[in-house]
């Protein structure tokens, strides 16, 4: 793992989200994007070396959706940057880490990710992320 890359946090509302944090952070998103995949609509915002990526439900059914409706808005994951993510999801897996992706699958600001399930990581839901090939 090099760094962590972004802290996800959940949110009913990305509008009104967005502008709390870009007040918070004293500086205003720089990509807004939607995973069609996934049910989300995303917003990132840089703060030092790192990012806070606003996650918000396009629908129903999404897993934000469910992750708020079951605990209400707040972090939702956090995303560790690594060089080779096949590499550190089959490390990963021997060491006994449970994966809720056994392949890499793409994901908002031009990653490949992959999840661990929160039981194997203490509660939290860990995603990798690796920049995509150009």
């Amino acid at each position: 793992m090099k760094k962590i890359e972004h802290i996800g946090i959940a949110v009913k509302d990305l509008a009104k989200a967005s502008k709390t944090y870009q007040t918070l952070l004293n500086t205003e998103a720089y990509k807004e994007e939607q995973v069609e995949s996934e049910g989300v609509s995303t917003l990132f915002f840089r703060t030092g070396e790192s990012k806070i990526e606003l996650l918000s439900a396009t629908h129903s059914n999404s897993p934000i959706a469910k992750f708020i409706e079951k605990r209400g808005e707040g972090i939702h994951h956090i995303a560790f940057a690594v060089d080779n993510i096949e590499t550190e999801i089959k490390r990963l897996q021997a060491e006994g880490f449970q994966l809720l992706n056994q392949k890499p699958k793409t994901g908002a600001d031009n990653k490949l990710i992959a999840f661990l399930h929160p039981k194997s990581s203490n509660g939290v839901l860990v995603e990798l992320c690796q920049e995509k090939p150009k």
